[in-house]
Order: C-alpha cells, then sequence, then structure tokens
C-alpha cells in the first residue's frame, strides 16, 4: 500500500469528513468537487481501502486521479482503483480500470499486475459446465495474453495454474455437450466434441474418457478402424486409466 507520510496537508484530513456524498441507483459514491492535496486524497483512499470500503476507496482514487491528473500519484491511483474494485468483487469495474492503466502506461512496471487483474476477474467469474462459458475463454484469453507478454513476471507461475484449470473446464464443457449427444444418438457431432478435447485439451483430467466415448462412437457408426486408433492412443497415453480397461473389453466383445 502506497501512502504519503508525515504530510502537512493531512491536517487538512478532517476537511474529507464534511465532503458531500452521494449515491446512485448503482451504488456507486459519487464527490462533490473540492480541491485537495494529492497526498490527502490518496491516503484517504488508501484508508478506506483498509477498512474494506471499496466503493468509497474508488471514488477517492478516482478522485485523485481527477484533481491531480499530471502526477505520478494519479498514475497509481488507476490502479488502486482497479484492486479495489476487484476486492470488492465489482469485477467488470476492475477490468475497466486495469486495462485503462494498461492503455495509458504500456510500459509501467506495475502494467503485468494490471494485466493480471484483468485475468482474474474473468477466472473468478467462471461458472459450471452447465452453463455458457463465454466468461472462461475470455479468461483463457487473458491469461494467455499475460504469459505471452511477462513469462519470468510473479504473476506468470499463478497464471499457469489458472490457465490449467480453465482449460479443464472448457474440455469438460466439450464432455458434457458430447455426451448429450451420445445420448441422442447423434455420434458424429458426439464426435467432433470429443476430438476437440483430444486435440486441444490433451493434457486435461478429461483426455482419458474423450478418447474412450471415441472408441464408443466410432464403434456405433461401424468404423471399427478409427475406433482403434483411439484406443491405441488411450492405450499409450494412459495404460493405467479405467477408461483404457473399458475400451480394451468393448474393443474385443
Amino acid at each position: 500500500m502506497f501512502r504519503f507520510q508525515n504530510q502537512a496537508g493531512l491536517a487538512c484530513l478532517c476537511s474529507i469528513l464534511l465532503m458531500t456524498a452521494c449515491q446512485g441507483n448503482n451504488n456507486r459514491v459519487e464527490l462533490a468537487y473540492v480541491e485537495r492535496p494529492v497526498e490527502v486524497l490518496y491516503n484517504s483512499a488508501a484508508r478506506e481501502l483498509d477498512k474494506r470500503d471499496y466503493d468509497q476507496a474508488i471514488a477517492l482514487f478516482n478522485e485523485v486521479e481527477r484533481q491531480h491528473p499530471y502526477s505520478e500519484w494519479a498514475r497509481r491511483a488507476v490502479l488502486m482503483s482497479a484492486f479495489a474494485a476487484y476486492q470488492g468483487r465489482m469485477y467488470n469495474d476492475s477490468i475497466d480500470a486495469a486495462r485503462r492503466y494498461i492503455s495509458l502506461n504500456p510500459g509501467s512496471e506495475d502494467a503485468a499486475y494490471a494485466y493480471y487483474l484483468v485475468a482474474v476477474s474473468f477466472f473468478e467469474q467462471i461458472t459450471d459446465v452447465g452453463r455458457d462459458q463465454r466468461t472462461t475463454e475470455l479468461a483463457k484469453a487473458a491469461l494467455d495474453e499475460l504469459i505471452r507478454r511477462f513469462p519470468s513476471s510473479e504473476y506468470a507461475k499463478d497464471s499457469r495454474l489458472k490457465l490449467d484449470m480453465v482449460n479443464d473446464q472448457l474440455a469438460g464443457k466439450e464432455m458434457t455437450v458430447g455426451r448429450w449427444y451420445l445420448r441422442q444418438n447423434k455420434h458424429l457431432a458426439a464426435i467432433n466434441r470429443f476430438r476437440t478435447v483430444v486435440s486441444e485439451y490433451d493434457t486435461t483430467t478429461h483426455a482419458p474418457e474423450a478418447l474412450y466415448r471415441l472408441v464408443e462412437a466410432y464403434l456405433s457408426v461401424g468404423l471399427e478402424g478409427e475406433a482403434l486408433a483411439a484406443a491405441a492412443v488411450l492405450g499409450h497415453n494412459h495404460p493405467e486409466s479405467e477408461w483404457y480397461s473399458d475400451a480394451y473389453r468393448i474393443m474385443t466383445r
């Protein structure tokens, strides 16, 4: 947390308590314009953040930028506004603020953290595999971009772990749809889904079952050669898997 210390301007802090504030229908705090020293505004915002009053913290960080737009602390305040929104689970606001920071400061040493805020804000909005996975795809794109731009950053390691979970989620969605197609006897549509898992998400936990389901689906439409090839890949990559045992049994049957 960045704060000014022992500044004479802090004597004006009590004026913050007298500011006019209102809340709109979106529960956002809007501050009346009362010119104040940058150190007073920034430290007040930091204090509200410590108290977990995220709406007030965001309003004060935004006020730093509004009143002192060309200062170093205005630049920092944009990123802190994004962080406060993330902490308050206002993920879309966090994404917007972080992206604005990136556009204004693409070469900053804190740019990697701004990219990380975008990625984790998408990541924490991921829903279960039974729902639309648009947010999961956005999380994947954001994580990929962070890893590509900052492969050695302190955020890259965590991003790689999150990317594994995102890929598993997307593979799970393909499997859910593929199984549904199988139950509907729409074997060719199911095959396309399972092949996507095998080709794009082969390192996920769903890959063994996807190969088994391919064996099942290929046999159902009489493509014994393709079924044998899928079973061979399954046996080579996952010889101890229960899915390989099941595939071996239906192939020999």
